[in-house]
This record gives structure tokens, sequence and C-alpha cells, in this order.
């Protein structure tokens, strides 16, 4: 193993078309991964064509991207974000939609009319953007809207019309459901039943206006290109009109296709507009094509319309892969199974035909989602060309996720070179190299786990959370080539190796939980012993400063990459801890990071020294002997220790508490509290050491030498009236 610096990117300005389905990747991390390496040919392959966005950045770099995607949604989105059509084609597509007749009615003024409601303060009629139902009920209880007239907006009680439009529009309901059976599985398709189970995750009204639209589709005659812009535009829709939005969001990212208890049906006509906006693409096309077909040296994108195993050696032969990249899928029951819907309708039964087992699947498990990965990697290794790298992105990543991954790459014969782990909100970064050569399997070493997990910890001198404890655990099994033992199928081992490396924590005098919870995913994880090792995030706090000093002018990204490589693998500090430190130290001005003046070293350095006499002149005033050695200033009455201070610069306040002795003191600038207060929040062991001592702030002992008249009590008074103040850092950005 070498661990990896974790590359830092960039988010999408514009999350885009189908956001909640796709990976939520940062732009330029593969980009950045190509050029720092040497490859022998430009070629590039991703086994699974999961995120467009990462093989279009591949192509933009100057790559030949091969694609394997069996979804057909999947493959429009890539061949339309490599080459999306103009805007003025997706505005005539919608206009063009809009001015089909129904009657003596425009489309676009008749689905308006679906929507319509009435103000409650100016009753006025208006477009309601959605409307908030609870399931099981043949009606919405609320509409949400923003008047164009008088301004009122927000969420209001359904009125008689709405109930009574809703209704109306269910009563027709079987005709246009039929309609939706048809375009996926013919009459007596045994995958019909499941066509039509997953159908009924649309209401009525959304599925009246995606059907009359799709039916008018052929009548259009529409050029390709525009045909092309208003399939990206239903697409849309088609997330859009179904009923896997919760409200609230409590499932932003939804995996299967359930619906919540109450959820919120979207004007669809609104939806098609807004569909304008996020396909707008900035950046500069690309050569996409399908398979066989060529493209250009300088990058481009080849698409293969079916499964990897059947690119067969001609690939091998004709196509010299010089490296793997990919998002590694993550099962999504909800999206591959609407995918097979959405194919239907927009492409017609033959586009499903390939894709129909996402309709019949409803349960993905982590074992089936190993032996799935496993058979992909073993056909990908056909292909390739002896130490090849692959480089994954592990999205959304949990232990049993990780766990499956590593396992079946493993088994396939990819050697683990690095796993770089931020948080638990950011993707995992696994490089592997494609070595044909046989390895002798061990057996799982509980002792060897324990020791890696223990050393993962004290390397970063303080607790951390279940996913990077698993993670160290499953490093260990790699190395020793004890992931999966020959006899057990994948379900079983993921099984298996999850109990041991929960035991491990959970029956060893060596870990402490912090978590008001028995799960053993739960709060964080650390050591009983003391750690001698300073703190990852002390650690990072000085090398942060440290470059501020000598690189002004410094954006987030320069920091990062600064940063990251000092602390690789599963060391990698999150955006939350560099934000707080920054937000301590530095101001940012137009996108830049600068060092305050006050907190320069030779200002800080000044500063400190006035801190030394500032508690000097207290505590003589206050009648104590004071005296002071390297770091500390203490107060003593009739030669007893009565209080030791520990003055800082910083927010390094481990080091004061191991210096630390009775009613110590430790003090510090007031722009270092809410960052020792978010450390305390990341760190429940720092939390638990610091309980029984007083945190003050330069700026009240500044106040309390100014007042005329002190006392011994009125100095104790003053000491508890201005607490450190909590962080306004999110947990979830640790």
């Amino acid at each position: 193993m070498n661990p990896q610096p974790y590359i830092p990117g960039l988010g999408p300005a514009e999350p885009g078309p189908l956001s909640r389905f796709l990976p939520p990747l940062e732009q330029g991390v593969i980009s950045t991964w190509l050029s720092l390496q040497s490859l022998k040919g430009n070629w590039l392959l991703d086994p699974f064509g999961f995120s467009p966005r990462l093989i279009i950045e591949a192509a933009r770099a100057g790559y030949r991207v091969l694609v394997t995607a069996n979804n057909p949604v999947n493959r429009f989105l890539i061949e339309t974000f490599a080459n999306p059509p103009a805007e003025s084609e997706f505005v005539a597509a919608l206009a063009d939609i809009g001015a089909v007749k129904k009657g003596d009615e425009r489309l676009e003024v008749h689905f308006q009319s679906l929507y319509s409601t009435t103000c409650e303060k100016c009753s006025q009629q208006i477009q309601a953007e959605s409307f908030l139902w609870r399931k099981g009920e043949d009606a919405p209880y609320a509409r949400v809207y923003e008047c164009k007239y008088c301004g009122d907006s927000g969420e209001r009680i359904s009125t008689e019309d709405d109930l009574a439009r809703a209704k109306k529009i269910a009563a027709t309901d079987i005709l246009h459901r039929s309609r939706a059976f048809e375009k996926v599985a013919a009459l007596h398709d045994p995958d019909r039943v499941y066509a039509e189970e997953a159908i009924e995750h649309y209401l009525p009204r959304p599925l009246y206006v995606l059907t009359t639209i799709i039916s008018r589709l052929d009548s259009l005659k529409l050029s390709p290109e525009r045909l092309r812009a208003l399939h990206a535009l239903l697409l849309v829709a088609c997330d859009a009109g179904n009923t896997l939005w919760a409200h609230p969001a409590e499932r932003p990212r939804p995996k299967q296709l359930t619906t919540s208890t109450q959820f919120r049906e979207h004007n669809v006509w609104l939806q098609l507009e807004r569909g304008l906006s996020l396909w707008t693409e900035t950046g500069s096309s690309v050569v996409c094509e399908a398979w066989p077909s060529k493209i250009p040296e300088e990058g481009g994108i080849l698409i293969y319309e079916g499964r990897l195993k059947e690119l067969a050696h001609e690939v091998k032969k004709e196509i010299p892969v010089a490296a793997v990249i990919t998002s590694v899928p993550r099962p999504n029951q909800a999206f591959w199974t609407l995918s097979a819907l959405w194919a239907g309708w927009l492409w017609g039964r033959e586009a499903v035909e390939p894709y129909k087992v996402a309709l019949r699947r409803r349960r993905y498990d982590w074992g089936w989602n190993a032996t799935a990965l496993n058979s992909a990697f073993h056909h990908l290794s056909e292909l390739l060309p002896d130490n090849t790298p692959m480089f994954g992105l592990l999205p959304e990543p949990e232990p049993a996720f990780l766990t499956s991954v590593l396992s079946a790459a493993n088994t396939s014969g990819f050697l683990l070179q690095s796993i770089a782990l931020r948080t638990i909100h950011d993707p995992v970064q696994v490089i592997w190299t494609w070595k044909p050569i046989k390895r002798t399997h061990s057996m799982r070493d509980e002792t060897k786990i324990k020791k890696a997990m223990i050393t993962f910890l004290q390397n970063r001198g303080e607790p951390a959370g279940y996913l990077h404890i698993h993670a160290a655990g499953l490093i260990s099994l790699t190395n020793e080539n004890a992931l999966k033992q020959p006899a057990e199928e994948f379900d079983e081992s993921i099984r298996n190796t999850q109990n041991l490396l929960e035991s491990i924590l959970k029956d060893d005098l060596s870990f402490v939980h912090y978590s008001t919870g028995e799960g053993v995913e739960t709060g964080m994880w650390g050591l009983n012993q003391p750690n001698t090792e300073e703190s990852l995030s002390d650690r990072v706090e000085i090398a942060i400063v440290t470059f501020l000093q000598k690189n002004p002018d410094a954006l987030f990204l320069d920091i990062e990459n600064e940063i990251n490589p000092k602390f690789t693998g599963l060391t990698t500090p999150s955006k939350g801890l560099i934000y707080a430190i920054l937000n301590s130290y530095a101001l940012k001005e137009s996108g830049y990071w600068n060092l305050r003046a006050e907190d320069m070293a030779s200002a800080r350095k000044d500063e400190l020294a006035n801190m030394y006499d500032l508690l000097d002149g207290i505590g003589k005033r206050l009648g104590y002997q004071t005296g002071r050695d390297e770091k500390t200033l203490f107060w003593e009455d009739d030669q007893k220790p009565a209080f030791l201070f520990y003055p800082l610069a910083s927010a390094l306040i481990g080091r004061a508490l191991d210096a630390s002795a009775v009613n110590t003191i430790i003090v510090l600038p007031g722009s270092r509290a809410a960052l020792a207060a978010y450390k305390q929040q990341r760190d429940p062991s720092l939390a638990a050491r610091t309980k029984n001592y007083r945190i003050v702030k330069y700026r009240l002992l500044r106040a309390i030498a100014e007042l005329p008249i002190l006392t011994r009590e009125t100095f104790e008074e003053q000491l508890a009236s201005d607490p450190v103040e909590h962080s306004s850092g999110q947990m979830m950005m640790f």
C-alpha cells in the first residue's frame, strides 16, 4: 500500500438533470489524476458509464474514452452532455410541443390549467409550483405557489377547486396508465406486471401530462436535433413527475422505489421549462460516437451499447487501454427501474428490451452488488494489459459498499494500491493495478486487523468515525489477501467481515466508543490509552497557517492541494476543518484567502508577550505571587498554587492540556474561540479532557485589567461571564 493524497475538486456550478440519481462527484478530480500519470497511450476505459461528467472531463483532457453503457438513459445522458443541442433547439422544442392543439386549446395552455390554483391573498388565478400529498389519499392536502400579482408565497391549504381538479383528472387515469404500460411492455409480456408496479409511482395528473406529450412525438415531425432536445426536456419531466419527492426532503437521493408518507407533486409543465436551464452546457463539445466508429486521437468518447463481457478480445487487440477510470456504481433500484420506464416512453419497447432485468429485480443487497462487480472486474481484466492502473471513485460511501467493492476487485486479481478517504459525504478514491499473478489466500487474522485499527488511530491522534476504522481493517485484510475466503459466497464473506470488524471494536478494551447509541456505526471511536501523537486537527492548523504565512492570495483549492499531500490516505482533512481554520485566521476577498494582519507571526508573537505581562500585572493586583516558565504563567498564594495560565496564539489546546495542572486556564485570542469549540465538537476525547478546564479570551482579560476595582471574587465572576462560543461548523463537514 502506498497511500495517495485525496485529490480535491470543485463542485459543479449547476447540479444538472437527474442529479439526484447520478454520483455526486467534484469536477477536476479525474483530469488531475490523469495529469499525474505517465500513461502509455491515450485510451481509457470506463466499464460502467455511471458518471457522464467524469467521462466527458477525461475526454476534454485529451483522452479517448471507451465506455460500456447498458442503461439507455445513462447512454443518452453521456451523448447529450458531450454534445448538447443549441439552446435555441431546446426553446423551439418546448414551443413546438406547447403549440400542439388539444381540441381548440394549445397544450401549453391546457397543461397550465391543470395546475391552476387561487392565490389565498389576492384571489387571482395562478400556477401552483407543486401540490403536497399524503400517501394513500385521493387529493392533495396543500399547494405551493408564488403569486406574480401580490407576492404571496409558500405552502397553503388546498382549495375545493384544487381537490375537484385532482379527482377529475383521476377519473380518466386508467386510459393514460394503459398507454404508459404499452410503451414499455406489450399486453401479454410477462414483464408487464413489473412495469405496472413501477408506474404506480406516478400520480394521475403528471402521468396524463407525460403520456399526452409522448403520444404526440411521432406526429410532430421534428428534426433529429430538435427531437433530441425534446427528449432531454422530457427526461427531466419524467423524473419530476414521480412520487419519489419526499416532503420535507428526507431522502434527497432515493435508492429504493418507495413513496414517502408525504410527498411533492411537481408542476410538470414548469419542470419542462426548468429543463432549459438544466441542460445548458458551457464547456466545449466532445466527439461522441457509437462503437465501432472511430474517434480522433485528440480525445472523444466511444460508447459500446452493451455489457462489458460482450466486448470480447477485439478491444484488447484494437484498443490498447492505458488506464481504467470509473465511478463504481452502488445499488439504486429506483433509478434503474425508472430508467427502464423512461427508455420505453421516449424510445420504445426495443430500447427497454436489453435492460428489462431492471424492471424485474426489486432488491439489491451487498452480496448481489459484490457478485455483479466481481463479474465486471473479471471481464475487465481480460481486456487490460498487465500493470494497467484503475482509478475508482466510490460515491456516497458506507462500510458495506466499501467492503463489497474491495472484495470484488481483490478476488478478480486487482491489487489495491491506495485508498484516500475524506468524509462519509465525499467519494472514496481508490487506486488498483491489474496484475495477473497467483496469490495465496490467508485466513482473517484478528490480531493483525486490530493492530491496523490501533495504528491508524494512533497516527490520527484523535477519534474517527466508523467508516475510517472499517477502512483501516479492510486494508489490512486486503494486504493479507483475506477479504474473501475461497469457500465463501460474497454475501457470506461481507457478513463475516462486517461481524469480525465490529466484534473487534466492541469486545476489545483498547477501543472506546463515543456515542449515545449502541450501533457500531454511530458516533466516533478512539483509543483508551492516551495518544502521544499531536491530533490531526492541530497538525492541519499548523500546516495551513504556515502555508498562508508564505503564500498570500491563496485559493481554497490551492490550500487543499498543499495540505492533502501532507495528510494522505485515511487522514485527509475535511473541508469543514479547513474552513474552520481559515475563518479563524484569515479573510477571504474575491475568492482569495489572506492571513489577518494580527495573525501574522510577528504580530502574534508580540501579542503573546503582552498577554504574559497582562496576566502578571493582574495577578500582582490580586495579591498573588507570580512566575512563569517557557509556556505557562502561574499565580501562587502563600507558596501554594492558585492558578496556572497557558496563553496561546493558536487553537492548539491539546498542548496546553498536556502541560496542565490544577486550576489551569487556557488563554487564547477571541478569533480562536470558535475553532477551539469546533475541535471539541469533532473530537469527543478532547471535549472530555477540557471539561475541567477553563478557556478564556484575550479580550476578557484586557477588560478585567481595566476594571478600577478588582478582587479575587470579582475576578472569578468575570471569568465566567464570557464563555467560548459554540462553533458554527456542521457535524457533517467533519
